[in-house]
């Protein structure tokens, strides 16, 4: 197996995409990471005909992780009690901010990827018969 292979990718964004997941959800079994990563890596190999797709679609899981991730701390804090704590309630807020702001950034770097993979898989469009021709430099000659 060769670094240009999709395949490879594939694995190594099931990875990264597993590791985001166990990063939002702290007291996770192993074996449930395990599982997520192989759940990640099977759908990576099958959407991801080239590594630029596969690396699109790892940077929109990650996106999308990063929406998750204020919505479980808020859900895990709710089940801990009745009403959350001043510390509690600034670690929602850390995790509203900053998963706000890395969901916009993966979920843009994810559209951006796909664009560059789409434009990559469509022919090369003809010059179109309405462009001008170009301009050429027309001097008047003096005859001496």
């Amino acid at each position: 197996m060769t670094w240009r292979t999709p395949q490879l990718h594939a694995m190594l964004g099931g990875l990264v995409v597993a590791i985001g997941a166990f990063v939002m959800l702290e007291q996770a079994a192993p074996i449930w990471m395990l599982i997520f990563a192989a759940m990640a890596t099977t759908f990576l190999r099958w959407r991801g005909e080239t590594i630029g797709a596969v690396w699109a679609w790892t940077t929109l899981g990650l996106g999308i992780e990063s929406m998750a991730w204020p919505i479980v701390t808020m859900i895990e804090i709710r089940m801990g009690g009745s009403q959350p704590a001043e510390e509690q309630m600034e670690i929602i807020l850390n995790a509203v901010l900053f998963g706000l702001f890395s969901s916009v950034f993966w979920v843009t770097f994810a559209f951006g990827l796909f664009k560059r993979v789409r434009e990559g898989d469509a022919p090369p469009c003809p010059p179109s018969a309405t462009e001008p021709a170009p301009l050429r430099n027309k001097k008047k000659r003096t005859h001496n």
